[in-house]
């Protein structure tokens, strides 16, 4: 049970990883272009991943918290 519990917390931090670097790398690309095309992108870039990010950490937080209790529990 813990190692499926694991995994899920392993995917959902990579997927906050991820998204992370993605609104990273397109901030950068607008900071080098310095247009207001690239501006648009990087606001609804963020807008987009601000929306997936608060998804992903909804399921995350109650995810890691149960693996530490389970972790506490099983090593007890």
């Amino acid at each position: 049970m813990l190692g499926y519990l694991q995994g899920t917390t392993y995917v959902l931090g990579s997927l906050l990883v991820l998204a992370l670097l993605a609104v990273g790398t397109v901030g950068i690309i607008a900071e080098i272009k310095g247009t207001w095309h690239w501006a648009i992108h990087l606001e609804s870039t963020v807008s987009y991943i601000g929306v997936f990010v608060a998804g992903v950490l909804l399921l995350l937080l109650p995810t890691a918290a149960l693996l530490l209790i389970g972790r506490v529990i099983v090593d007890e």
